[in-house]
């Protein structure tokens, strides 16, 4: 006779939890390298374009042919909520990593985007009047000692780095970081995950085709330029990047721990400099090694300190590959 009793809920399986840890780890720290490779040829702003509109018309398309409910048009203040989620993570967070490389090697950019644990303690100390313990306080400091140390002074081979590449990459994690906080603290995003997502990367394509029109990238242009490595870096950025990886995100989001998820902050950069020290002959210095592992301390020391308090920031996509999860903020590059 079968027991009345309800069956315990069985959680997800080793297998799958680290198969999924994998995809984030790896992928979005080779989101980097796909980006130097895309840029190549073709200029930031509009790779940016190019790779969101397309992923953000496919997560439509896919999610009104799966899920009748979808089709339901969102309303005005999800619009407009979506567009400015888009804007700021995709349309500065990501646009901003993108230009970045241009000048400034893909390590580097994934070091300074893993500061983004910093940025999230110090803005909901600002915004939500979190709390601050001394340990996280030590640590943000520690973080920006690396930082300093990572860019300045200025030397020559691999300590030289361009200033205006450096500036850009710094503020592309402020714009992941606002855009992540309104989406979790008080935008109204459609029920639907894959339509909020696709709807903000369409917002995302709108801000970084303005930015390709400002710094004039279209009269530079020239598509029968644009070369097949950069192509298929497009693709791996849209199929991988945003749509395989961006799944395995949502998934652990519901069924790991939010202290083990938020591991990838210092997974990526590792996985990102190695990629580009082994294909991309970026070359790397003692005072890159020790300013990333300053860096790298700090963000496992305030992601450790603030999942202890239950205020840890939830993991925000890396400005370079990751795509927003609904209600949440979610990283990548």
């Amino acid at each position: 006779m079968p027991s009345s009793a309800a069956e315990p809920r069985r959680g997800p399986s080793t297998l799958a939890l680290w198969a999924n840890m994998a995809v984030i780890y790896v992928v979005w720290g080779s989101t980097y390298f796909g980006i130097a490779i895309a840029i190549e040829s073709i200029p930031p702003f509009l790779m940016a374009t190019i790779r969101f509109a397309i992923a953000g018309a496919a997560l439509l398309a896919f999610d009104v042919l799966r899920h009748p409910e979808a089709r339901h048009w969102p309303t005005r203040r999800q619009l407009l909520d979506s567009a400015i989620v888009g804007a700021l993570l995709l349309g500065i967070g990501n646009g901003f990593v993108s230009f970045g490389e241009q000048t400034v090697p893909s390590g580097i950019a994934a070091i300074l985007i893993a500061m983004m644990p910093l940025w999230f303690a110090l803005l909901g100390w600002l915004y939500l009047r979190q709390r601050l313990p001394r340990i996280v306080v030590g640590a943000i400091a520690l973080g920006f000692f690396g930082t300093a140390l990572l860019v300045w002074p200025s030397g020559e081979g691999a300590n030289r780095f361009d200033p205006l590449g450096i500036l850009v990459l710094f503020l592309a994690p402020l714009g992941w970081a606002h855009g992540s906080i309104y989406s979790a603290k008080r935008a109204k995003l459609p029920p639907s995950p894959l339509t909020a997502s696709g709807l903000q990367m369409l917002a995302g394509a709108g801000v970084t085709l303005i930015e390709a029109l400002i710094t004039g990238e279209p009269s530079r242009f020239d598509p029968s330029r644009i070369s097949a490595e950069s192509v298929l870096a497009i693709a791996y950025l849209v199929v991988f990047g945003s749509m395989l990886a961006y799944t395995a995100y949502g998934w652990l989001l519901k069924n790991a721990p939010l202290s083990l998820v938020g591991t990838y902050a210092y997974v990526n950069p590792v996985v990102a400099v190695a990629l580009g020290t082994v294909f991309l002959h970026e070359a790397i210095s003692p005072r890159t090694i020790v300013a990333a592992a300053l860096i790298l301390i700090a963000v496992a020391i305030i992601v450790t300190a603030r999942a202890r308090l239950g205020t840890a920031p939830e993991p925000a996509a890396e400005a370079d590959g990751r795509e927003p999860a609904q209600g949440r903020s979610q990283a990548g590059a």
